[in-house]
C-alpha cells in the first residue's frame, strides 16, 4: 500500500469515490447540492488543493486533499469502508504533512465519530458550510497530547 500525489488523470477515479462515499454516508446532501458538487470538486476545488490517492495492489480505494493547514476532504469508497484506508490517511495526514485541522459536516455521524475516535477534538462550530449551505460544519483539530 501507498500513499502519492494525485495527478488529474485520478480525476476520474477520485469522483467515483466522492459520489460512492457520499451516496453512503452524506444522505442528508439536497440532489441539487450533489450534482452542483460533483461539477465543482474536479473542475474547481481539487485544482487549488494537495490531493493524494492511497493505492492498494493498483487500486485507489480512498483519496484525501488538504490546503496549507486543514484537511480538505478524505473519502474512501463505499465498498472499501471499515478496512482501515481512511485511518491509514489520517496516520498520514498527522504524521507525515503535519496537519491537525479538519471541518466536518455535523449532519454526517459516521465521519464525526470516526475523526473523534481518531483523536479529534471538536473546537468550533459554523452554522454554514465554506459556500454558505444550511450544512453545518464541526471544527475539529486533532490533540498531539492524547
Amino acid at each position: 500500500m501507498k500513499i502519492r500525489k494525485a495527478d488529474t488523470k485520478d480525476y476520474p477515479r477520485i469522483m467515483e469515490i466522492w459520489e460512492s462515499s457520499v451516496k453512503a454516508t452524506h444522505d442528508f446532501l439536497k440532489k441539487e447540492d450533489l450534482e452542483l458538487f460533483k461539477k465543482l470538486i474536479p473542475n474547481e476545488f481539487l485544482p487549488q488543493l494537495n490531493v493524494f490517492v492511497v493505492e492498494d495492489v493498483g487500486i485507489i480505494p480512498c483519496f484525501f486533499s488538504v490546503s496549507d493547514d486543514n484537511l480538505e476532504m478524505l473519502f474512501v469508497d463505499a465498498e472499501s469502508r471499515g478496512n482501515g484506508f481512511g485511518k491509514i490517511a489520517v496516520d498520514y495526514i498527522i504524521n507525515t504533512l503535519q496537519i491537525y485541522k479538519v471541518d466536518v459536516n455535523e449532519q454526517n455521524t459516521q465521519a464525526v465519530d470516526f475523526y473523534l475516535k481518531q483523536g479529534y477534538q471538536q473546537k468550533g462550530y459554523s452554522e454554514t458550510d465554506g459556500m454558505g449551505k444550511p450544512y453545518p460544519l464541526l471544527h475539529l483539530e486533532y490533540s498531539i497530547n492524547k
